[in-house]
């Protein structure tokens, strides 16, 4: 997302974000764990960031292969290049992920929305394809409507994914107005399909929250009243896809953009239908105060921080990828004007490790050489041209997909597939009827797309009639193309139509064959007069189901539990004189200090640390409550190089959300004063909870204190973002609490760890 005013308001400190106002519209490694590599791709490698051919920033991207067989990436109004006046949103293509092209604007003065301000943003685009044409949903931070920063949620359609757009006269999401007057943040558009071909909008941000509403078939109007899936201050730039029966609502949480002391990250929770409720792993509401969600996208301690507002695409052999923007810590502004974030395009392999993604197994944003995506087919020719690599086929000419292959009775293949592993993709016009056959005769998978009876009917054969197993689901009615997929592997096959093969199924088929596996042989599609295109075959891949490892501890250094006092090696830094030792606690009376900015009130209580690696862990009782606003009441562990230069990890109250974030002040550029406070969300707090921050250093040599807690003391650890010192820098650990003194609390820390990290 782009910059709002409000975004500062969730760093959880009790002074502005910034010690000072910049300008600009977009301001208010061995320490990252390896992940377990995935099986080379043909087409080469890629290097973080993607964007970089042709743009420094390039942020809140989407992503969709067109009908054309390319692959188009939209983004946000921001300028590619320092120096550039703002584009009116961006698109950009590829074929494989490795040369890029500049395609041009979204919008300009020609068909720029009516009913947007002359100064109104255009950000956030979303792209699908719906019923035979492409839709964009794009925010409009203010319309003509109202004054002020009344944003909404516009629509716009193309029968080119390139354009020209059309907007429509109206938003398809309207602004939302509270009775005092002021306006939700509508923001962050989402389209998705369910998987039983119903069309659905997801939207909102920190002020109001995310929520859903169904939409008509065509994608363009609403149908019904809204639904709340997440609460207010924790999450925006909301996706959704479908994984095993799942629905996965995806939000980017904390400040987007912050420069150097960005922790946007992006967590999860699943429902078994669209409109949620949405649970995270430990069972835990996104729409709760005390606010759930599993991590899927944090940084990790090399370059990129702040990675996040998301989308996810799937390479020809069935591997999903995660595509975002980040920022280089070291890079994080566009030169001129000053203040800009530079976000530029990530993408990263995305993981389901237990029923969760996970970006790279848990390793976070790479910063080396990855294998690209598999674009290329197994079969001869040009997947977008089918007739090169089908005998029996001919050829015709649409106007969305250029050459497509028509098929005339029984067509075969000119190579092999591979048989249990084999993954094939393809587009057929949506009132078309094929059958495609997988396998060597007598074991075989038949998968029919019968448009004209609206059916998808899976099923394993044995023999010449003998059928093993058979699933028949309904077909939407629509028009244009269908993306038809079919997963042969495990003894099993699955069969899935969507629009456009961005994991949001409208229609699922299973069957499975126990018993016996299926034999490698040609592909077959048999129908009468049936259009396809971007025919593509390639072995599955091989998924990664084991995330990487988490920080262990190892031997004790040392432990302070208060029983008698505070130990020497303690030096108190302002200290607070009502804080106390009290049967084997240190009792920290809430007030209202803090360290953000140029306040430097809040007592601090610090050690020197051990050189090496190492764990160190308290254990906190502060109860905040729910629902109720206690800003910004908090406690919990900081390493400390001076009061400009600082992270800190603690359960904190954001208005009525109860999180633990690990913030981060730093100085907003080198040889600038002036300093930024932000931060990332780890997971959500317990009134008794354990802390760790984890040291270690990078390849520059850099400290990386990595973040974890603990819901049941210690029984189990969510491990979450890092932050980054200099290696000239000897930070020291220690304790803090403060942030407001009503309602009057305590904070108790039971007890301080420090242990050798683990091998």
């Amino acid at each position: 997302m782009t910059h709002h005013p409000r975004r500062a308001l969730l760093a959880a400190g009790t002074a502005l974000a910034l010690s000072a106002t910049l300008a600009g519209p977009g301001l208010a490694a061995p320490a990252a764990p390896a992940a377990p590599a995935a099986p080379a791709a043909p087409e080469g490698t890629y290097t973080n960031a993607v964007s970089d051919a042709f743009s420094d920033t390039y942020a809140d991207p989407a992503v969709i292969q067109g009908k054309d067989g390319w692959w188009y990436a939209y983004a946000t109004a921001d300028p590619l290049y320092a120096g550039q006046e703002p584009g009116i949103g961006h698109i950009s293509r590829t074929r494989d992920w490795a040369t890029w092209e500049y395609v041009g604007t979204i919008f300009d003065d020609t068909n720029r929305p009516t009913w947007a301000e002359e100064s109104a943003g255009l950000w956030a685009p979303d792209i699908r394809y719906v019923d035979g044409q492409y839709v964009l949903y794009f925010t409009v931070t203010d319309t003509t409507r109202n004054p002020g920063e009344d944003s909404a949620i516009g629509v716009a359609t193309s029968a080119d994914p390139a354009g020209p757009w059309v907007p429509a006269d109206e938003p398809i999401v309207a602004p939302r107005q509270l009775d005092d007057g002021r306006f939700l943040w509508t923001f962050d558009p989402a389209g998705f399909t369910s998987t039983d071909g119903r069309q659905w909008l997801y939207y909102g941000s920190y002020f109001g929250g995310l929520e859903v509403t169904e939409v008509s078939a065509d994608g363009l109007t609403p149908v019904g009243e809204p639904t709340p899936v997440a609460i207010n201050d924790r999450y925006e730039g909301a996706y959704v896809v479908e994984h095993d029966g799942w629905y996965y609502l995806m939000g980017s949480s904390a400040n987007c953009c912050a420069g150097p002391a960005t922790g946007y990250s992006v967590f999860a929770g699943r429902s078994k239908d669209p409109r949620g409720p949405f649970l995270d792993a430990d069972g835990l509401d996104l729409s709760a105060s005390v606010t759930g969600g599993t991590t899927v996208l944090t940084q990790n301690g090399n370059s990129w921080v702040g990675a996040g507002h998301h989308s996810v695409l799937t390479d020809a052999t069935g591997q999903d990828f995660i595509v975002y923007h980040a920022i280089d810590k070291d890079e994080p502004w566009l030169s001129d004007p000053f203040g800009i974030n530079r976000r530029p395009m990530l993408l990263d392999r995305l993981d389901w490790i237990d029923g969760w993604p996970r970006t790279n197994a848990g390793a976070g944003p790479s910063e080396g050489p990855q294998p690209l995506p598999v674009t290329s087919s197994l079969l001869p020719g040009d997947p977008a041209d089918p007739a090169t690599a089908f005998t029996g086929m001919s050829r015709a000419q649409d106007p969305q997909g250029g050459d497509v292959g028509v098929l005339q009775g029984t067509t075969t293949s000119r190579a092999t597939a591979p048989g249990e592993a084999a993954r094939v993709r393809l587009d057929v016009r949506a009132e078309d009827t094929l059958t495609l056959t997988l396998g060597a005769h007598p074991k075989r998978v038949r998968v029919t797309y019968d448009g004209a009876a609206g059916e998808l009917r899976t099923a394993v054969l044995m023999g010449a009639k003998e059928v093993v197993d058979e699933s028949v689901t309904p077909l939407p009615t629509g028009q244009g193309w269908r993306t038809l997929t079919v997963e042969a592997g495990a003894r099993s096959a699955t069969a899935q139509v969507s629009a456009a093969d961005l994991n949001d199924p409208m229609a699922l088929a299973d069957a499975s064959f126990p018993g016996f596996s299926l034999a490698a042989a040609p592909v077959l599609l048999a129908g009468d007069g049936a259009r396809v295109d971007n025919v593509g075959v390639q072995t599955e891949a091989v998924p990664v189901t084991e995330a990487v490892p988490d920080p262990e501890p190892g031997d004790v250094l040392f432990r302070d539990t208060f029983t008698t006092g505070v130990d020497p090696s303690w030096e108190w830094v302002r200290p607070q004189e009502d804080i106390a030792t009290e049967d084997g606690d240190l009792v920290w009376p809430l007030r209202s200090v803090d360290a953000v900015g140029a306040t430097n009130t809040g007592a601090l209580l610090l050690r020197d640390m051990p050189e090496g690696d190492w764990i160190a862990e308290t254990e906190l009782t502060l109860d905040l409550g729910e629902d109720t606003v206690r800003n910004y009441q908090q406690a919990g562990l900081i390493v400390h190089e001076d009061d400009d230069d600082f992270a800190r990890l603690g359960s904190v109250a954001i208005w009525n959300t109860r999180t633990v974030e690990y913030g981060r002040e730093v100085a907003v550029a080198e040889g600038d004063e002036r300093t930024i406070y932000a931060g990332a969300i780890i997971g959500a707090p317990a009134p008794r909870m354990a802390m760790r921050l984890a040291h270690t250093t990078n390849a520059e040599g850099e400290h990386v204190y990595r973040a974890g807690i603990s819901r049941d003391a210690g029984e189990s650890w969510v491990w979450g973002a890092a932050w980054t010192f200099p290696a000239d820098t000897d930070p020291r650990l220690g304790l803090y609490a403060g942030g407001g003194a009503e309602p009057a609390v305590d904070a108790r820390f039971h007890e301080l760890t420090v242990y050798e990290s683990a091998p």
